[in-house]
C-alpha cells in the first residue's frame, strides 16, 4: 500500500482521531487559512474600498481560475456558496407544469432529491427514481437513464461520482443520451473538483454543478455553477440584488453583504494541491482507497460483496449483511464510531444494507484503514 506522502503535516487535522471521510466536508490546509485570513484583514482594513472598488475585478479574476481549473469557460461559471444552492438555482430557472417529471438516479444525494421534490409540489409535477445498481456496466446504466425518459420529464439530474455510494457514473454518455433524447441536464458534479481532471464544457450537460471545498481542499461555502448559453437568460440567482439586471454570471457575484474570502480563496487552495502534484495524487489516492476498502473488508468479512465500482477516491465497505440496516440506524452507528472510537466515516444504507464509505486524501496512510479494520469486531457487536 503507499506510505505516507510528503503533505502529510500541512492540514494540522486533531491528531487523537482517524480522518476517514474527508468526502463530507473536506478539509483545509494551513496555507489557504492563512491566504483567506490575509484577505479577510485586507477587507476589515477597509471595507467600503474593499466591496465597492476591488471586489469586482478580484472576484472575475478568481472565478476565471476555478472555471480553467474546471475545463468551463469563465462566461459560463458563477460562484455560488454550495452545491445545493447550485442545485436549487437550476430548479428555479427549469420551468415545472402539473405532470412533468424531474428524473433522478437512485445515487442521488439525499438533499438533492429533498429540492427536486419541493420544487415538484410547488408545480404538480412528480420526483421519478431510476434504480441503477452497484455493480451495473456503464452500457446497463446510459439505457436504464434513457429508458425512463417519458414525454413529460423536464429535467435530469445525473451525478459524476455519487456522494453517498462513491460509484462514478458514465456522466458524459448519459448527458449524450438525454440530450439525444431533448431532456435538459443537471450533472451534480459536488465531488469532480481535484478527484478528476475536469473538462466541464466536453461533458455537454445544460447545467453544472461542483464543490471546491471537498477535494481542491478551498474554505468552506465554495462551489462552482456552470450553465450552457442556452440558458443564461433563464438562470438567476436565488437573491435578488444589485446586479441582477447584468445577467448571468454577473449578477451573482452581488447578493446582498456575504462574505467573499471563501471564494477569493479558491485560487490559493488549486495552487496548493497542484503543489501536490494532481496526476501522481490521483494514482495514490485511488490505490490508497481500493487497499484501505480491502484490508476493512477483509477485518468485517465482506472481502467478497466488494462492489466492482468504478471507484476513485472514495469506495463502500460492505457491512455483513445482517441485520438490515436502515437510515437512522446508519446514522447512529456512524456517531457511535466516531465518539466512541475517534474514527471519522460515513455510514450509510443501501437498499437496506449498511456500507462504510472510506476516502483518501494526502494525509491518509495505510494505518489509518488498519485502525478502522482492528475495530470491526466491537463494530461487528454495535449492528
Amino acid at each position: 500500500m503507499p506510505g505516507r506522502p510528503p503533505a502529510a503535516d500541512p492540514w494540522r487535522l486533531d491528531p487523537d482521531v482517524t480522518h476517514l471521510n474527508h468526502g463530507s466536508f473536506g478539509a483545509v490546509p494551513v496555507a489557504v487559512r492563512e491566504e483567506q485570513a490575509r484577505i479577510r484583514a485586507e477587507i476589515d482594513a477597509n471595507p467600503m474600498r474593499f466591496f465597492r472598488r476591488v471586489l469586482p475585478g478580484r472576484l472575475a479574476g478568481a472565478r476565471r481560475v476555478a472555471a480553467g481549473f474546471c475545463g468551463a469557460g469563465p462566461d459560463g461559471f458563477a460562484f455560488v456558496p454550495n452545491v445545493m444552492t447550485g442545485v436549487n438555482t437550476v430548479l428555479a430557472g427549469v420551468p415545472l407544469a402539473r405532470g412533468d417529471e424531474v428524473l433522478v438516479t437512485e445515487h442521488a444525494y439525499g438533499a438533492v432529491v429533498i429540492a427536486a421534490e419541493r420544487a415538484c409540489a410547488r408545480a404538480g409535477a412528480t420526483v421519478r427514481v431510476v434504480r441503477l445498481g452497484l455493480d451495473d456496466g456503464d452500457a446497463d446504466r446510459v439505457e436504464a437513464v434513457g429508458a425512463a425518459v417519458t414525454g413529460r420529464t423536464r429535467l435530469a439530474i445525473i451525478e459524476h461520482i455519487a456522494s453517498g455510494t462513491a460509484v462514478v457514473l458514465p456522466t458524459a454518455r448519459i448527458v449524450g443520451r438525454l440530450r439525444d433524447l431533448g431532456v435538459p441536464v443537471l450533472v451534480d458534479g459536488a465531488h469532480g473538483p481535484g478527484m478528476t481532471a475536469l473538462q466541464v464544457d466536453r461533458i455537454g450537460a445544460d447545467f453544472w454543478v461542483g464543490a471546491f471545498h471537498k477535494w481542491v481542499c478551498a474554505p468552506h461555502g465554495t462551489a462552482g455553477l456552470v450553465v450552457s448559453p442556452a440558458w443564461r437568460q433563464r438562470v438567476r440567482p436565488l437573491v435578488a440584488s444589485w446586479e441582477l439586471a447584468s445577467g448571468y454570471p454577473d449578477s451573482f457575484g452581488t447578493q446582498g453583504t456575504t462574505d467573499p474570502t471563501p471564494h477569493l480563496s479558491v485560487p490559493a487552495a488549486i495552487g496548493f494541491l497542484s503543489g501536490l502534484g494532481e496526476a501522481s495524487l490521483r494514482r495514490r489516492n485511488e490505490r490508497l482507497a481500493r487497499d484501505g476498502a480491502q484490508v476493512v473488508a477483509d477485518a468485517f468479512g465482506t472481502l467478497a460483496d466488494l462492489p466492482r465500482g468504478p471507484f476513485l477516491w472514495m469506495r463502500l465497505v460492505p457491512l455483513p449483511a445482517r441485520p438490515r440496516l436502515d437510515n437512522a440506524a446508519a446514522k447512529a452507528l456512524q456517531d457511535r464510531i466516531a465518539e466512541d472510537l475517534a474514527v471519522e466515516t460515513s455510514v450509510i444504507s443501501w437498499r437496506g444494507r449498511g456500507w462504510i464509505r472510506v476516502c483518501a486524501h494526502a494525509y491518509n496512510t495505510p494505518a489509518d484503514y488498519e485502525r478502522l479494520a482492528g475495530f470491526a469486531p466491537r463494530i461487528r457487536r454495535w449492528l
